[in-house]
């Protein structure tokens, strides 16, 4: 049965200039593995059984006794690399395939209403209050996200020379300004949103109502992972 998502995803691949995602964000993955020999354990038994061959089978053609491959594939011990290596070159599959089940520590960050960090940024010095509100370092996804609360008040200075790498992602809570993007003005009021290429010169330019409270997302390539 097709789920709303995949329906809008078929009829976005109907419809000429429509943009079809290629990520489902309701998909779920196949479950992991919390624990590495346990994880390896399974991939190998699976490769083995796909090759419709036995663990004797195994055994002969990795020069592996049965008694280390059973344990093995029940993950009750650390197999060497030599040991992979000869797997996986006996079940026709690269090393990294024996380690797709293994589900790597995830990282979260909760943040209570206003426990955010207070920090020093670029704008700091025109009035501008940054509230960072997490932040998760060497993560597995490859893109640094920065999330800030951002407050403007009547001691804020309008200050539309920001300029840096990423994608920025805004959403107006309270107050109304006129926020510059490149040769572009925009009027945000509650509930408006602006998404943006940060590697043009943006900022507010006109503080209509205040105080102003807006959500601010930069996102970034993580360097070491892209590089």
């Amino acid at each position: 049965m097709k789920t709303k998502a995949d329906q809008i995803a078929t009829d976005d691949q109907s419809h000429t200039g429509r943009t079809a995602f290629s990520q489902n964000p309701h998909a779920l993955r196949e479950p992991k593995e919390n624990n590495l020999e346990m994880a390896i354990g399974h991939e190998v038994r699976a490769y083995r059984k796909k090759l419709g061959i036995t663990v004797t089978d195994l055994a002969a053609a990795t020069g592996i006794s049965l008694g280390m491959l059973s344990k093995i594939e029940n993950g009750n011990i650390s197999a060497s690399l030599t040991t992979l290596q000869s797997l996986s070159r006996a079940l026709g599959v690269p090393l990294t395939a024996f380690f797709r089940r293994y589900e790597e520590p995830h990282n979260a960050v909760f943040v209570k209403a206003g426990q955010g960090v207070e920090l020093e940024r670029r704008g700091t010095r025109a009035g501008h209050q940054y509230n960072l509100l997490g932040h998760i370092d060497n993560n597995s996804s490859g893109v640094i996200v920065e999330p800030y609360l951002i407050t403007l008040t009547a001691d804020s200075d309008v200050f539309p020379t920001f300029q840096h790498e990423g994608m920025e992602f805004l959403y107006m809570l309270e107050g109304e300004v006129m926020y510059r993007h490149g040769d572009q003005l925009y009027p945000m009021q509650p509930g408006d949103s602006l998404f943006f290429d940060a590697d043009a010169p943006h900022g507010p330019e006109v503080l209509v109502k205040l105080p102003a409270k807006y959500l601010s997302i930069i996102s970034y390539p993580q360097r070491g992972k892209t590089d």
